[in-house]
């Protein structure tokens, strides 16, 4: 029989999972990677997730802060640009050895330093009835390789350096201790990089002669408004105002004469971390140890979880259904 068009396809909307925050202050999960395993399909984490809600459960006390990947502009595009790189990358390598390109071969990235210095091994898989979590299988962050330069800006031929990636936050944060890579790796940002690949605005925007206030006296440089000067201070006034006020970006960046550094969102000097999405606290009187925090959207499915809570907790993730292999989400590229 064929499939009906717009048909939802089955998949698991509900993704439970057990730890001890102990253990796991700091955790970290990947919806893609977590879809791909309840649902043995793969999913690219190049995805923009739309989750329902999130639900605690929990015997002790604390406070549980769910963070994500920015949702701004410029994620947005830092993401595309660096995804756009990495597969010229990849596709140079590949232009005449097409039958080695990976099946699975997917744009992975971490979070931060902080899931980065983690490894992908630290995410949090789902649990079933069954014993223990599932099974991991393949899940490989994706590399770049950058020519090296001498000092005196020549290439040295052959010589070449690997990075891995994170979204948010500062360059070379130090070497993640995931295993897969034979030698560990720095990483490289995805803001950093975007916003180093950019042009800068305008000192002052406009950027006015010195003589448009002129238009008194008997020699007025602006001689243009000087014909309708009717003897009163108010044009003159006006055009103080139009040229001194207003002339800068409401927000700082590099040169504008008190930052001489990149002020990206999401960057090294301008909210380097994650968005935070939610917070709650979970007190002796939160009614059955069940607490609720609110759904949206969750660039590349990940999800950050921060927490003091004591003890053992389980979080389940309700998603969202839709026509994206079961679930409502889109690609990063239409973010």
């Amino acid at each position: 029989m064929a499939r009906r068009k717009g048909k939802i396809q089955p998949a698991a909307m509900t993704l439970t999972f057990n730890y001890d925050v102990a253990a796991n202050p700091n955790a970290f999960i990947d919806l893609s990677q977590v879809a791909s395993l309840v649902n043995r399909r793969f999913y690219r984490q190049g995805i923009n997730w739309a989750v329902a809600g999130f639900k605690v459960l929990t015997t002790g006390t604390g406070q549980i802060q769910i963070s994500k990947l920015p949702n701004t502009w410029v994620m947005s595009n830092a993401w595309e640009k660096s995804f756009r790189t990495w597969t010229k990358m990849n596709n140079e390598a590949l232009a005449e050895t097409q039958s080695v390109r990976p099946k699975f071969l997917d744009f992975k990235i971490y979070a931060d330093a902080a899931h980065h210095q983690l490894g992908f091994d630290a995410n949090l898989l789902p649990i079933s009835t069954g014993l223990g979590p599932f099974q991991p299988g393949e899940w490989t962050s994706s590399k770049i390789s950058v020519p090296l330069v001498s000092p005196a800006g020549t290439f040295n031929p052959g010589d070449t350096v690997e990075r891995e990636l994170i979204a948010v936050g500062a360059s070379y944060p130090g070497n993640s201790p995931d295993p897969r890579p034979t030698v560990p790796l720095n990483a490289v940002s995805l803001i950093e990089g975007y916003a180093a690949s950019r042009g800068l605005p305008n000192i002052a925007d406009p950027n006015t002669p010195t003589d448009a206030p002129d238009i008194g006296g008997g020699t007025p440089e602006n001689w243009m408004q000087a014909i309708f000067n009717e003897g009163t201070d108010q044009a003159s006034d006006v055009l103080e105002d139009m040229i001194t006020e207003n002339t800068i970006a409401p927000y700082p960046f590099e040169n504008d004469g008190v930052n001489l550094d990149t002020m990206y969102p999401g960057g090294a000097n301008q909210g380097p971390g994650l968005q935070i999405h939610d917070v709650e606290l979970v007190t002796a009187t939160t009614i059955g140890g069940t607490t609720r925090l609110k759904g949206g959207n969750f660039p590349c499915g990940l999800v950050n979880i921060a927490s003091t809570i004591e003890g053992q907790i389980t979080l389940q993730i309700d998603l969202v259904p839709g026509n994206h292999r079961g679930y409502l989400c889109e690609p990063m590229t239409e973010m």
